[in-house]
C-alpha cells in the first residue's frame, strides 16, 4: 500500500517506514531513475556509503530524500514496476505520503501554508495588482519576504492582472452571446487554472478564441485551484476539499456530454490522476476520463477532421519545452503536433525538466539547485534565440525567463496568431 487514503495505516509512521524500505530496496536494485532528480541522487549515493544496506538509512536521510522530491512525476512513467506490476511501486506518491504524515503532525512550514492558498492570494492580489506587483519587484520587500516566508529573493514571481480571466469572460459572453449557442457543436467545460485567472488572462483569452474559432461551445462553472499547491506541502485535507468542490461543479456537465479542457499541465494531471485517489466520489473517475489538456483536445479535433486549418500566418521556427506533467500523462507531443499543422512552421522539442516544479523552486533552500537542474533547458533556449519560445507550463515560463532571459508563450497563443485572431481581445 503506497497511497491509499482509506487505509487506517496511511498516516502510521511504522507502516510508512516499512513501505519506504520495501520501495527503496527495489529502486536500489534497478537505478533506472538515477539521473532524474536530486532525490534519487541522494538516495543512491547514501546507500552506496552504507555499503548497500538500505535498512541503515537514517531519519534525516529519509527526510532529505522527501524534501528534494519536487513531484515532477517523471520517474513514474519511466519505472517498470508501477501498477499493475505486483511490486506496486509509486515513488512520487510515497514522497507525498511522507509529507502528509508530517503535515498531519502539524509540521507544515509557513511558506507551504501560504503557497497552498493560491485562490486567496490571487483574489486579494488582483484587487491591488499595481501595489502587489511593485512589491514583488522591490528588493527590500523581497529580502523581508525571504526572511519571513522563505521565498528566495531572486526568484522571479508571476505578476498579477488587475482584471481576472473570469471577469473578462463575463464581459466577453455579454458582447458575444451567439458564440455558445450552436447545440450541435462539441461542448467543453473550460478549467481555466489559477495562473490564467489571476496572472496571465491572455492565455485563457487565446484558448477561448481558438475554441470558438473551431465552433466549440464553452461553459465555465465555479471552480477552485486544482489542489496541487496544497499537495506540495503535504496538505491532503485541503487538496481533497478543493477536489470535492471541483468535482461537484464539473461532473454535472460531464454527465451531459461535455469534455473538460484545461491549459495547465499540472491541473490536467490533477484532474486525471489525483482526483480519483483523493476522494471516494465515483464522479472523480468520470472527471478523470473526460479531462483533456487543451492542446491534447485540439489534437483530438484534428484526428476527427474537425480542427480548422484556416491559418493566416506562418510561425516559422518554434523552440518548444515539453512540461514534465505533460510527459507524465503519456499523451505524446500534442502541442508540437498541433503547431506543426501551421504551414511553414517547425517545432524543436526540449524535453528536459526546467527545475521549477510547483512551489519547490520558490523556496530559498532549493532555488539555486533548481537553476542547476534547468540549465540544459536554458542553454537550448539561449542557442535558439531567433525562434519563438513556447511551453504549456506557466511555471516553466518563469524558469525559462530566469535562466535564459527569454519570454515564452503558451502554444495556444501561437495558434491564435496563426489564425490571425486579435491578440489580447478586450471582450
Amino acid at each position: 500500500m503506497v497511497f491509499d487514503l482509506n487505509s487506517p495505516e496511511f498516516y502510521n509512521e511504522e507502516a510508512y517506514d516499512k513501505e519506504t524500505l520495501r520501495i527503496y530496496e527495489i529502486c536500489n536494485g534497478c537505478r533506472l531513475c538515477y539521473n532524474l532528480c536530486p532525490s534519487f541522487k541522494v538516495l543512491f549515493e547514501r546507500i552506496d556509503e552504507l555499503d548497500g544496506e538500505v535498512h541503515k538509512l537514517g531519519k534525516e536521510d529519509k527526510k532529505k530524500i522527501i524534501d528534494l522530491c519536487y513531484d515532477c512525476k517523471l520517474c513514474f512513467p519511466k519505472c517498470p514496476y508501477t501498477p499493475p506490476h505486483h511490486y506496486m511501486l509509486d515513488f512520487p506518491r510515497l514522497m507525498l505520503r511522507g509529507k502528509a504524515i508530517e503535515a498531519k503532525k502539524g509540521n507544515v512550514k509557513l511558506q507551504d501554508k501560504l503557497l497552498g492558498r493560491t485562490d486567496l492570494i490571487g483574489s486579494v492580489s488582483t484587487k491591488f495588482a499595481p501595489i502587489v506587483n511593485w512589491t514583488l519587484e522591490n528588493k527590500p520587500s523581497r529580502v523581508i519576504m525571504e526572511k519571513v516566508v522563505g521565498i528566495h529573493r531572486n526568484r522571479n514571481l508571476p505578476k498579477y492582472s488587475s482584471t481576472t480571466f473570469r471577469q473578462w469572460y463575463k464581459k466577453h459572453i455579454k458582447a458575444n452571446p451567439t458564440t455558445i449557442e450552436n447545440s450541435e457543436a462539441p461542448h467543453v467545460v473550460f478549467f481555466h487554472t489559477c495562473s490564467v485567472n489571476y496572472n496571465d488572462p491572455d492565455q485563457g483569452k487565446a484558448a477561448i478564441q481558438v475554441l470558438e474559432k473551431n465552433e466549440i461551445n464553452i461553459e465555465i462553472p465555479p471552480q477552485k485551484c486544482c489542489g496541487m499547491p496544497f499537495l506540495d506541502g503535504g496538505d491532503i485535507d485541503n487538496a481533497r476539499k478543493n477536489a470535492e468542490f471541483n468535482i461537484k461543479n464539473l461532473s454535472p456537465f460531464v454527465k451531459k456530454g461535455f469534455d473538460i479542457v484545461t491549459p495547465g499541465p499540472t491541473c490536467t494531471y490533477m484532474l486525471k490522476q489525483e482526483y480519483p485517489l483523493l476522494t471516494n466520489d465515483p464522479d472523480a473517475k468520470l472527471i478523470s476520463e473526460h479531462t483533456f489538456d487543451l492542446m491534447e483536445y485540439l489534437a483530438k479535433l484534428e484526428k476527427s477532421g474537425k480542427l480548422s486549418k484556416d491559418f493566416k500566418k506562418a510561425q516559422g521556427k518554434i523552440t518548444y519545452h515539453l512540461p514534465c506533467h505533460l510527459k507524465a500523462q503519456n499523451i505524446g507531443y500534442k502541442s508540437r503536433d498541433v503547431l506543426e499543422l501551421i504551414p511553414n512552421t517547425s517545432v524543436d522539442v526540449v524535453a528536459k525538466c526546467t527545475g521549477h516544479d510547483g512551489t519547490w523552486s520558490l523556496k530559498k533552500d532549493y532555488f539555486e539547485l533548481s537553476l542547476e537542474i534547468g540549465k540544459p533547458v536554458f542553454d537550448k533556449f539561449k542557442e535558439s534565440h531567433q525562434t519563438i519560445a513556447a511551453t504549456d507550463c506557466p511555471l516553466a515560463q518563469l524558469q525559462i525567463q530566469k535562466g535564459s532571459g527569454r519570454k515564452s508563450r503558451h502554444p495556444v497563443q501561437i495558434l491564435r496568431d496563426a489564425y490571425g485572431l486579435p491578440e489580447n481581445p478586450k471582450s
